[in-house]
């Protein structure tokens, strides 16, 4: 009955995709990411000087809206180069590749910020099905999804000692009026977030946790409180 009850609520997709998505693929790719860091360090020894942000950043838009291409998304952020890759036998392919991209985020004051950055590839899916009309998705489940599958996904890694220290979760809902540079303005708030937390933590005081940070309680209290999306960060960005 609970499963019945769950299927026709689709409560499962989205925690099926979070499962997924770790098992299939961060599990494998988070824990190599600071090799893969530092060896990208030791010949650039400049681009990326904060040791906060060697770790894979995951852009998770509740819109589900996924740009294959972040360029194309936002001119001010460039690709600079591939870091090294990881290649593994997976589930029958022999010499699966798998590797992440760096790029250049260029701030308001034109100063470039560095860090690997990627979206969360099951969005794709979820966006997929709400235009399928066998997933009979509307807009106002996808978005609920999209919530429960950054809960659920923030929950598994904060329980992964394999992945700690090695990821950031950027979700973020874009404004209503489409804005040039929403999304590198999005990415270079967390990259300074955590150049704060590197010298927190050189001085040896507690980083301080914005009261805009997205969060699950957040999520949860939008979810509860109404269907529309709720605004996730009111730092001006």
């Amino acid at each position: 009955e609970i499963s019945e009850m769950s299927e026709r609520s689709k409560q499962n997709v989205a925690h099926g995709l979070a499962w997924s998505y770790y098992v299939g693929y961060l599990k494998i790719v988070l824990p190599r990411m600071k090799k893969s860091m530092e060896e990208f360090c030791r010949a650039n020894p400049n681009l990326l000087a904060c040791r906060k942000t060697w770790k894979l950043h995951i852009l998770v838009p509740l819109s589900c809206d996924v740009c294959d291409d972040l360029e194309k998304a936002d001119s001010n952020i460039q690709y600079v180069t591939d870091l090294t890759e990881t290649t593994l036998a997976r589930a029958g392919t022999k010499k699966r590749v798998y590797k992440h991209s760096l790029y250049a985020i260029r701030d308001e004051e034109n100063q470039l910020w560095h860090c690997a950055v990627e979206y969360a590839t099951p969005l794709q899916s979820l966006y997929a099905m709400s235009q399928d009309e066998c997933a009979a998705f509307s807009r106002e489940e996808r978005l609920e999804q999209a919530k429960l599958f950054y809960r659920t996904l923030e929950e598994i890694l904060k329980g992964s000692k394999e992945c700690a220290d090695a990821y950031r979760l950027i979700a973020y809902e874009e404004p209503e009026e489409a804005e040039t540079h929403f999304l590198s303005r999005e990415i270079v708030w967390h990259l300074r977030q955590e150049h704060h937390e590197e010298i927190a933590m050189l001085e040896g005081s507690h980083p301080h946790t914005p009261s805009t940070a997205l969060d699950s309680a957040e999520l949860n209290l939008q979810i509860s409180v109404s269907d529309l999306p709720q605004p996730l960060r009111t730092d001006g960005f």
